[in-house]
């Protein structure tokens, strides 16, 4: 006897890659996750006044779905063109390597968000992101994902003006150069004294 699960899984594990569009969401399937081939990913819950609260970000090679929280609601928000595969969880064998790495940036997130100001939590998070998903270019290190300022209040759980402002501050002050597209230039060497 064949069962309809057996079926399904065996499609799903063929691996295809699917595309989504920026601003577009993973959906939620049962017993599997998403593996991001190309693009960036949040992941984010919502309180009940209707607060975001970012729960990560991650780019190619991460595994995000809804097996791995038990929140409600889930989300998973493309920030970019995103490529992502299908796994079923009964035949993913790296879980326990995921379940540390969501771990890590959880707890890695938690220590940002736990300063008291927002220069200091937007300067973190930044340096954060360069190291994650940055590219060494001629001035220090470009964060691509388009993050627009809400995307930075979100995660920071600040205001959009507030970011704004402190980006505004920080090009000023030559730690960061903004581009086009909400992409920004980290530049390392002069962040050492801010962190202090």
């Amino acid at each position: 006897m064949v069962s309809l699960y057996a079926n399904l899984t065996s499609l799903k594990s063929n691996n295809t890659k699917e595309i989504f569009a920026r601003r577009s969401f993973l959906p939620e399937h049962q017993n599997s996750l998403w593996k991001i081939e190309t693009g960036f990913v949040r992941t984010f819950t919502y309180l009940e006044d209707g607060t975001t609260v970012a729960l990560g970000l991650w780019g190619p090679g991460d595994i995000v779905g809804k097996s791995l929280s038990k929140l409600e609601p889930y989300q998973m928000e493309c920030l970019t063109k995103v490529e992502a595969t299908v796994l079923p969880l009964e035949e993913w064998t790296q879980l326990t390597e995921t379940l540390l790495t969501h771990i890590q940036q959880a707890q890695e997130l938690m220590v940002i968000r736990s300063h008291k100001k927002v220069d200091t939590m937007l300067i973190k998070l930044l340096a954060w992101l360069s190291k994650k998903f940055g590219s060494e270019v001629d001035k220090g290190r470009l964060i691509d994902m388009r993050l627009t300022h809400e995307d930075l209040a979100e995660m920071l759980g600040s205001t959009r003006v507030t970011i704004t402002r402190v980006l505004g501050q920080f090009e000023q002050e030559g730690l960061i150069a903004r581009l086009s597209l909400h992409r920004i230039v980290l530049k390392e060497e002069e962040i050492w004294y801010y962190e202090i």
